[in-house]
């Protein structure tokens, strides 16, 4: 018997704008860190302002209309949210501060290969196991990794870089991000979205600023335009883009949405070209093709076990 169509139900026209400004707003998150790595600011601070900064805009929201539920909410669940806010945090750490090494291209396409380590996290933590697309699209991903870091390799000879490192973080990034995502799939089921996301980036902000102060990392001194910077990468990418996915799976399958971030990376660095004169090899961008294409094929193995199930 055929698995029933993806779309059987009416998917209204908007929901597709909605995701189309989404991959936007998303595209402009390496842009905003650039930037304002561009003015001095350290990346241990930039990724605590990014939170911290969304967590505040968020929180007469969240405490107008969540307060009945926010009473409600159980021990278990604020200690998940603390939990999914230390892995949040601990992603944005490490892939705000891989673009202080690496181009905008090959930070984002390492970041954005979290389907894949969600998928092993899986298979160690929850005892799943990996459909052959799946290990098929980690072959492949691995293939392109592989491209990447040889031309990187020769990139880093050439400039003098630490290219390795920068990708090194990326991935740190993909796989902390990952964990973030398998917490919080079990404790979005009771709560609402406004709830879920202000606890999460709350418990991700406290985090950052703890070890901002512990590491005396300055916050004050910057030019203005820095902290400008850092407004819109907390309203843009992070408030308006990854609040737009949550939305839009109302109406879309998950996988759809997650291949669609996909598109994630090759914007990211058309604005960087267009903005840093950032230009790629050929050899990275072949690389980067093939690891994207690595993960939509692992991420369309899980809708088809979904459907399945």
């Amino acid at each position: 018997m055929s698995s029933p169509s993806l779309f059987a139900r009416r998917v209204p026209f908007q929901a597709f704008l909605i995701i189309a400004g989404g991959i936007i707003a998303i595209s402009m998150g390496a842009i905003f860190i650039r930037l304002a790595q561009q003015q001095a600011m350290p990346s241990l601070f930039i990724a605590a302002a990014r939170l911290s900064l969304a967590t505040l805009i968020l929180t007469p929201f969240a405490l107008r209309r969540g307060q009945d539920e926010l009473r409600r909410i159980q021990r278990g669940d604020l200690l998940l949210a603390a939990l999914s806010g230390v892995f949040l945090a601990a992603h944005f750490a490490t892939w705000v501060l891989s673009l202080e090494y690496t181009s905008v291209l090959i930070s984002v396409v390492l970041v954005n290969t979290h389907p894949l380590w969600v998928a092993l996290l899986e298979v160690l933590l929850l005892r799943a196991r990996l459909g052959s697309a799946v290990i098929a699209g980690l072959l492949i991903a691995l293939a392109g990794g592989l491209a990447v870091a040889l031309s990187s390799a020769q990139t880093a000879a050439d400039t003098g870089g630490d290219l390795a490192l920068g990708s090194a973080l990326a991935i740190a990034g993909a796989i902390t991000v990952a964990a973030y995502f398998i917490i919080g799939r079990k404790l979005r089921r009771g709560l609402s979205l406004l709830t879920y996301i202000w606890l999460v980036y709350g418990g991700g902000a406290v985090t950052l600023l703890l070890v901002v102060l512990l590491t005396r990392t300055p916050i004050v001194g910057y030019p203005p335009v820095g902290y400008l910077w850092l407004l819109g990468m907390a309203l843009i990418p992070q408030l308006i883009g990854h609040t737009t996915f949550n939305y839009v799976l109302r109406f879309l399958p998950a996988t759809y949405v997650s291949v669609a971030t996909q598109l994630e990376p090759a914007a990211s660095a058309f604005i960087a070209f267009l903005l840093f004169g950032e230009l790629p090899s050929g050899l990275q961008v072949l690389g980067s093709v093939i690891i994207l294409a690595g993960v939509i094929l692992a991420s369309f193995e899980s809708l088809r076990q979904a459907q399945a199930s």
